[in-house]
């Protein structure tokens, strides 16, 4: 094997030309891929954690069927106090859990005196609200940013209702809201502070003290619509949730049925379809890159075969056996594949950290000076180079079949 694979690179150096600009092809093809997969994958994680870190956490425990029924914000599906106390003693008991955040969500109506709208609310206790999603302050637009993000009586209007409502720092507003049993109350607050506005239903979300949310609906004890999760570590999500949806989803009421739901934010957000959509992308990437390699190595291969008819016919002459013959033409695909991913992955390498040298920086939506910071992980890097060298030999495979089986005698009469 080893004198095939030296007669396989010396006919590789005797076509220099040819080796070089199918070697450039494949090596241009993981350069781009490369790439690709590591400025889109910063992006993705980035975008993720905008979403997670200032909204959602990184996932969401609720009473069973409330996710299906969230738009119309249902407050008697809440959690009570015993399903919240469960909870807490669950989640006390996960490692990789760092913090949680307990809310209430609701709908409303918003009146600065003059208008009135709708307003979809999320209650919250500050600290736990900032431990678990601590971005969440980088979104407050107008106002004071303080050492504690709201406090009772305040409200954080998002931009959407502020600017259509002409609200401004220190108004007082009213919000008026249907408890679970049908009655209605009312409340006024200050406005602390004004939201970044966000795309989807989160952009008409208004942020109060979950104390506040209790007396307007006159909750005595505790309900809690949803409790956000943040982790440690966001790899560990996948055998967090999978642990948690085990423990907290097969616990049953006196019914038999489901007490609690527990989703990732993936559920959670339309945000993650973009996310689908960055990853289909990957991989329509790296269909192109397959379909590079395996035209160029055939190309190569079906060329060299046609081109070497007498030599080919020579070798068989002299008895080597057709297996021999096609090893050496599938080693020199394989070589060739190995050259090209060698060598791009080489020069991908250098160029991703020389990006995250310069420090290049854009700009997303109101985020400003963000830092373009490219990483790939080794088993994207293993992932594409074993696909381009398999597919380099797979090309190679028909050439190679053909050229061991021709017949002596008619390929040493080939002019």
């Amino acid at each position: 094997m080893l004198n095939v694979i030296k007669i396989a690179a010396r006919n590789l150096r005797r076509y220099q030309r040819r080796t070089i600009l199918t070697s450039a092809l494949i090596t241009l093809g993981v350069v781009a891929v490369l790439l690709f997969i590591s400025i889109t994958g910063s992006f993705k994680s980035m975008m993720v954690g905008q979403i997670t870190d200032s909204m959602i956490g990184h996932l969401q425990i609720h009473r069973k069927g409330y996710l299906a029924s969230i738009d119309n914000l249902p407050l008697n599906r809440n959690l009570n106090q015993q399903q919240v106390t469960k909870v807490k003693e669950v989640l006390s008991g996960v490692d990789a859990v760092e913090s949680f955040s307990m809310r209430i969500k609701l709908g409303a109506m918003f009146s600065n005196f003059t208008e009135t709208t709708n307003i979809r609310l999320n209650t919250v206790i500050p600290e736990q609200e900032v431990k678990t999603v601590p971005l969440l302050p980088n979104r407050i637009i107008k106002g004071q940013k303080k050492d504690v993000l709201l406090k009772k009586g305040e409200i954080l209007l998002p931009e959407l209702i502020a600017k259509g409502m002409k609200v401004k720092m220190g108004d007082g507003v009213v919000l008026v809201a249907n408890n679970k049993d049908g009655s209605v109350n009312g409340k006024t607050f200050v406005v602390s502070g004004v939201l970044e506005g966000i795309s989807g239903p989160g952009g008409r979300d208004g942020v109060i003290h979950l104390d506040d949310a209790k007396e307007l609906l006159r909750i005595d004890g505790i309900e809690i619509s949803e409790i956000a999760v943040r982790l440690k570590n966001m790899d560990d999500l996948p055998r967090v949730f999978s642990s948690l949806q085990g423990e907290l989803e097969s616990m049953r009421d006196k019914n038999d049925k489901p007490v609690f739901e527990v989703h990732t934010w993936e559920k959670l957000t339309p945000f993650y379809n973009i996310a689908k959509m960055i990853d289909l992308m990957t991989f329509f990437i790296k269909i192109m890159l397959v379909a590079i390699v395996l035209v160029s190595i055939m190309n190569v291969m079906i060329m060299a075969v046609y081109e070497r008819i007498n030599e080919i016919g020579t070798i068989a002459a002299i008895g080597t056996l057709p297996g021999k013959i096609m090893a050496l033409f599938v080693t020199e695909g394989f070589l060739l594949g190995v050259l090209g991913t060698f060598v791009g992955t080489v020069i991908s390498l250098i160029s991703i950290a020389a990006i995250n040298a310069a420090e290049i920086t854009f700009n997303f939506g109101r985020q400003s000076n963000l830092v373009l910071a490219p990483t790939i992980g080794p088993g994207d890097v293993i992932s594409i180079v074993l696909i381009v060298i398999g597919i380099a030999v797979a090309a190679s495979l028909q050439p190679a079949f053909k050229a061991a089986r021709m017949d002596p005698i008619t390929a040493l009469r080939h002019v």
